[in-house]
């Protein structure tokens, strides 16, 4: 992403970190990530056109809530115990236009 090189890298550190602490903590913790895509929190109100040029990078065609977030997290946390060293993409597939 363009002009964004020192976010790019933290995200990729952290799903490094997701993969080797996953690898050094199993069987006794499961560790894995979410990465969130375009959410709007209740005290953020884009204007129309900045609404639009987010809506036209996400697959499902509608932002993400923080809820979205949450039930991802207790999805992980709750209902994957077969799950580990995975990082969620919960982004309304976003990640498909990078």
């Amino acid at each position: 992403m363009r002009g964004h090189t020192v976010y790019c890298m933290a995200k990729a550190a952290l799903e490094m970190m997701t993969l080797s602490l996953a690898r050094e903590l199993a069987p006794q913790v499961r560790v894995n990530g979410v990465s969130p895509g375009a959410i709007l929190w209740p005290e953020q109100d884009p204007d129309d056109q900045d609404r639009q040029d987010i809506l036209r990078r996400v697959a499902l065609g509608t932002l993400g809530r923080p809820q979205d977030i949450a039930d991802a997290v207790a999805y992980l946390a709750l209902d994957a115990p077969y799950v580990t060293g995975q990082v969620l993409a919960v982004d309304g597939g976003r990640s498909l236009y990078m």
